[in-house]
């Protein structure tokens, strides 16, 4: 079971449900993935409203990781969400809500 207070979310990819947390050291890959210079550019960035494929993978895998599991960005891209890629945009959007905040997701 999630704790929404820790930031975590529940998705299910592949028909199985994972756990995804943005920890500190998660956000920190996810600032030098994506070339932010701090969380504030991090933060800013999505909330821009723009999102390619390539960041969803990079949140989604940033989130398996923070949240524990052994999974890499290569197998990240090949999985399957429930609603295809609106799916995956669901996914994102709630993990950096719980994250950042910004209201509560479902």
């Amino acid at each position: 079971m999630v704790n929404r207070q820790r930031g975590e979310v529940a998705a299910t990819l592949d028909g199985r449900t994972w756990t995804l947390c943005l920890t500190l050291g998660a956000l920190a890959e996810l600032e030098a993935a994506l070339g932010a210079s701090d969380l504030m550019a991090l933060a800013r960035r999505f909330e821009a409203g723009e999102l390619a494929a390539g960041d969803a993978i990079k949140v989604i895998g940033a989130g398996l990781r923070g949240a524990g599991n052994d999974v890499d960005d290569g197998a990240v891209a090949r999985m399957r969400a429930e609603d295809g890629a609106a799916g995956f945009v669901a996914i994102v959007a709630e993990l950096l809500t719980a994250t950042f905040g910004g209201g509560e997701a479902g």
